[in-house]
């Protein structure tokens, strides 16, 4: 016969505050609120948190304290957070945020946690953050945070998971994000990334999309800053109100839209189509080469380069191609 413990070798939580002092593995028993204050803290290793589908919640008013911590100075290592809901009241309304709740989802210390893992896991309504771990490897997979005053999710790898109605940046990896999607309401970005791949980030007035490298990726800003801002930039689109569709050092298979500014604004061009509609500027801004390249502008200049070659340009009032050195030009 087996024990208990051997058959349910899990620690139940059933009601909150609650504190996880020793490693081991732990599961939520019903959905559950707190009136103030943290919910769960963690300060052991090695512990496996699973919500097990239900919901934890807070009617602190205004929004404080946090669903699950990692406070500084646990040092906090090897724990996984999954499968469940954490939700407070915070609305986001007239420009701002504010409500009952949480004042964030789940928070570490950004110094000492590592080896953190996210997956599974929904964030609705808090003051400040939604999942805000620590920048040595940690993980967050699968989850959606929603209306939240701050950074909606921040860790080194973020992949399929969405930030919406987000006060600061949307998506935060400081190293790699993919098929993720990130939406800023302010000046924050959409999607940040060392390396952003399958990636939309949009923005009302800060950029869309902020990466080193950018593939098959997306920004957005309905305001005069970058829609989409990397190094390298491949298969990517960029649209922006009166900045620069597209700003980066190479682009190549890219399509970058401005109403009134550069569509595209690069050092290098492959094979890209650069577009400004309606105002004066530049379709295609290339400084030192475009190859292959259509650019298209109201007034401005519909290409501007050093070099170009097999390129195109057209502007119904302003020069259709300026450049220095052609080759390859069609008639």
């Amino acid at each position: 016969m087996k024990s208990l413990a051997q058959i349910e070798a899990r620690t139940p939580i059933s009601s909150l505050p609650f504190t996880i002092g020793a490693s081991g593995s732990y599961y939520l028993t019903q959905n559950l609120s707190v009136a103030s204050g943290d919910a769960i803290t963690i300060t052991a290793n090695q512990v496996s948190l699973d919500l097990n589908g239900f919901t934890i919640s807070s009617t602190a008013s205004p929004a404080a304290g946090t669903a699950v911590v990692l406070p500084a100075g646990s040092g906090s290592l090897d724990i996984t957070i999954q499968n469940g809901h954490l939700k407070g009241g915070v609305i986001f309304s007239g420009g701002t945020y504010s409500g009952s709740g949480f004042d964030s989802g789940i928070a570490s210390s950004p110094a000492l946690s590592s080896n953190v893992r996210v997956s599974g896991v929904s964030v609705s309504g808090c003051q400040t953050h939604g999942i805000n771990l620590g920048n040595t490897n940690t993980i967050v997979e699968s989850c959606s945070v929603q209306t939240v005053g701050g950074v909606g999710i921040k860790s080194s790898v973020i992949s399929k998971s969405t930030a919406y109605e987000c006060g600061d940046t949307g998506i935060f990896a400081t190293s790699t994000a993919s098929d993720c999607q990130g939406v800023a309401t302010g000046f924050g970005t959409g999607v940040f990334g060392d390396n952003a791949t399958n990636c939309s980030g949009t923005s009302k007035s800060g950029i869309g999309l902020n990466a080193t490298t950018a593939t098959n990726s997306s920004g957005r800003t309905s305001g005069g800053s970058i829609a989409l801002n990397a190094e390298n930039a491949n298969n990517c689109f960029g649209q922006s109100n009166s900045g620069a569709g597209i700003s980066a050092r190479t682009v190549n298979n890219c399509y970058g839209f401005s109403n009134t500014g550069r569509g595209i604004s690069v050092e290098v061009a492959f094979n890209s189509y650069g577009v400004c509609a309606n105002g004066g500027s530049f379709g295609i801004n290339a400084s030192r080469l475009a190859n292959n390249c259509f650019g298209s502008s109201m007034a401005g200049t519909g290409l501007s380069t050093n070099i170009a070659i097999g390129c195109v340009g057209i502007s119904t009032s302003g020069p259709p191609i300026s450049y220095v050195n052609h080759y390859n030009m069609p008639p």
